[in-house]
């Protein structure tokens, strides 16, 4: 992923955040079969090793040879059946929705790898179940989201010889309307071992800047956590600043375009465990709280500071709208 050029910021000023580190980070995808593949590792082989650039290529031959990934191939009888309904509410069409209702057999390509740069679990269950999918004219259901992919927005996703992605490739911004404005979350950091970002009560006219703005601030914690994670090394927790800057920059990484370093500004991050008084935290389809969350504030209190923020950082007009 590509990575923020830091300049003067908020970051590393103040209290910290101590986030526990997993020990391991697991990727599902699904292919859905309309008849049975012979031998799927080996189809999978062949695929990657044709349709793949190194060095993605390598990673992923390497991993597909050991036991960080498993493929496992059985009738769609035998899967929990997929949740349609959230499967449509992140764009999956009704004929997309008949089509995996009546497949009558499954792929689950499964990869597990440490956190920290690259995402290899990811980036090799999405590549192979890729691969087998383009080979197969299979849809391919990323499990996490979940989200049906299609084919050229799966290939877009993955890596370049730079190893550059797009964040926004990997990340869902959901947002639900209540009493008080618009509830933001984040739908896609704990791949990489993170809590989700939350923003409570954004007012309608703020709802596409501030989604911009968590956009560039996800990319910028999830530097910042893979910056605390060197390769061969796995500490048991990570400390991230309750205070960090977020720039157009880094609004630009998370889309995979490029902006120079230009305006900022800052935020606090309140790390939200279910459970705990006085904090909401995730919460499920029943309302049952979920994981531990990093609720975004603004770093200084006062009225209409998310809209000073908007502002602030996209310009007095866009950051209206």
């Amino acid at each position: 992923m590509s990575k923020r050029i830091n300049g003067p910021s908020g970051d590393d000023l103040g209290e910290n955040l101590t986030l526990p580190v997993p020990e391991t980070l697991y990727a599902t995808y699904a292919v859905a079969l309309t008849a049975p593949i012979p031998d799927p590792g080996e189809l999978a082989h062949d695929e990657i090793a044709a349709r793949t650039r190194p060095p993605l290529r390598d990673l992923v031959l390497g991993m597909l040879g050991s036991p960080m990934v498993t493929l496992d191939q059985r009738p769609a009888t035998e899967f929990p059946p997929l949740p349609a309904d959230l499967l449509a509410a992140y764009g999956a069409s009704p004929a997309a929705l008949a089509a995996l209702d009546t497949a009558p057999h499954i792929l689950a390509v499964r990869a597990a790898y440490r956190p920290g740069h690259p995402p290899a679990h990811e980036w090799a269950a999405r590549a192979i179940a890729g691969a087998v999918a383009a080979a197969r004219t299979a849809p391919v259901i990323d499990v996490f989201t979940p989200r049906i992919l299609a084919h050229d927005d799966l290939t877009r996703s993955l890596p370049g010889p730079d190893g550059a992605v797009r964040l926004t490739d990997w990340m869902l911004l959901p947002h639900t309307s209540g009493p008080h404005g618009f509830w933001f979350t984040t739908k896609g950091l704990a791949r990489f071992g993170l809590p989700e970002l939350q923003t409570e009560n954004v007012p309608p006219a703020l709802v596409v800047p501030w989604g911009r703005l968590l956009n560039g601030l996800a990319r910028r914690v999830l530097d910042l956590w893979q910056d605390r994670l060197p390769a061969g090394e796995q500490p048991l927790v990570v400390d991230l600043p309750e205070t960090v800057s977020v720039g157009l920059a880094d609004v630009a990484a998370a889309q995979g375009t490029d902006e120079p370093p230009d305006r900022e500004v800052t935020v606090r991050l309140r790390l939200d465990t279910p459970g705990e008084p006085g904090t909401s935290g995730a919460r499920d389809e029943t309302g049952a709280p979920e994981e531990p969350v990093l609720t975004v504030l603004p770093a200084e209190d006062g009225p209409d500071r998310l809209e000073s923020l908007c502002a602030a950082l996209f310009g007095a007009q866009d950051g209206r709208r």
